[in-house]
């Protein structure tokens, strides 16, 4: 009797087109620790999805699509806002739209997506200097980093400031509102703009770091991601000023961002909000994030980096182990890493915490393991 595969193929069909529901939970991403953006798409995203308006966002006349941009616009306090297509693009439209004329220059935190994962987008779609700026306390920007780095003299050496661009959450630490508050009224008395890289900013504010309107209200523009962590399949938001809003919106159409029926991506990014976020999902997350906390280190382990919202830095390097070798022995386990850093979002399963406890164990001791060895090569050698 034929196999399934072989009556596919005599059919023409490719394995990858078996019939399957990859929407149901858990899916992939439930052993997944690499990052949120893993997250995967749920049976009601799909149903929304079905249920969705078909008509054109670039006359802008797609009422799912406009629903959504009015009620993220109305949870951040702002007047309007603008549904695009990933985190990345939404950065760079706002900057664009922020930087009218070169000379000019951004400042960010050296760690910040803008500097080291956006392809250079600053620099060659606004022509702008990226002055990138390391936290004197290691852990986020302050009003005292800002002033020592801004350029808001006549000095015609250096390209002015005309955007700070802050990110919050940045490595799953919390950039604290009362330090925007002083920054923001920085931006201000110096007519510089503020832009916030928000894509995580919805676990700050499932951590009670602030509220939605107190920390969108200090920005001009602050672009918000749906895949990362929430789940959706794709999509980012960025809001602000009608104003603002309008002049992205044709930012947006020159590079490529406009959409026609964008209503079957914002159908499931309404659902992400409202469901993953609203629904509190997030808090559950950073409980459990605590927890592997405290697992790795009562089993010996260090911290690279204190844990805040929803990501664990295990230091690695302190046990003597490779990152690629972590990555060997999480595979043993069935687990997908990144590095050090776990990401733990709310689609991580519980055997998936079960199975990492049990690499953990294994990496501590292959960390024991590579110390006495290299204990042993020294007193050989010496």
């Amino acid at each position: 009797m034929p196999s399934n595969e072989s009556i596919n193929a005599a059919n023409g069909l490719a394995a990858t087109h078996k019939k399957f529901n990859a929407w149901q939970q858990p899916g992939p991403s439930a052993y997944d620790f690499r990052s949120d953006v893993m997250t995967t798409p749920t049976a009601s995203m799909l149903e929304a999805i079905s249920n969705t308006t078909l008509f054109d966002d670039v006359f802008a006349e797609d009422t799912t699509t406009n629903d959504l941009e009015s009620h993220i616009a109305s949870l951040t306090g702002h007047e309007a806002a603008l549904l695009v297509i990933s985190g990345t693009m939404g950065n760079q439209i706002a900057l664009r739209s922020h930087l009218t004329q070169p000379p000019h220059s951004v400042l960010a935190d050296i760690r910040g997506h803008i500097v080291n994962y956006e392809a250079g987008g600053t620099s060659s779609l606004s022509g702008a200097t990226v002055t990138a700026v390391q936290p004197a306390n290691n852990h986020h920007l302050t009003l005292e980093d800002i002033q020592k780095h801004a350029v808001i003299s006549d000095d015609v050496h250096h390209a002015p400031t005309r955007v700070i661009s802050l990110e919050n959450t940045l490595d799953g630490t919390i950039l604290p509102l009362s330090e925007v508050r002083k920054i923001s009224a920085f931006a201000r008395e110096n007519n510089i703009k503020l832009h916030l890289d928000g894509a995580r900013l919805w676990e700050a504010i499932a951590a009670d770091a602030g509220t939605l309107v107190e920390y969108s209200g200090l920005f001009d523009s602050v672009n918000l991601c749906f895949s990362k962590g929430l789940g959706a399949p794709i999509g980012s938001i960025v809001v602000g000023s009608k104003a603002f809003v309008a002049h992205a919106r044709r930012i947006r159409k020159m590079i490529g961002g406009g959409t026609r029926q964008a209503g079957v991506i914002s159908a499931a990014a309404r659902v992400a909000v409202d469901e993953t976020f609203l629904g509190g999902k997030l808090s559950t997350t950073h409980d459990r994030a605590r927890a592997i906390e405290a697992t790795w280190v009562a089993k010996g382990g260090v911290l690279a980096k204190p844990v805040e919202t929803n990501m664990v830095w295990l230091d690695i390097q302190h046990e003597g182990v490779a990152a690629a070798d972590w990555a060997v022995v999480a595979a043993k386990h069935g687990l997908k890493v990144g590095g050090g850093r776990l990401v733990i979002h709310y689609q991580i399963s519980d055997d998936a915490v079960r199975r990492l406890e049990a690499a953990m164990d294994e990496v501590l001791a292959l960390g024991q393991k590579n110390r006495v060895g290299k204990r042993s090569r020294a007193e050989f050698e010496n």
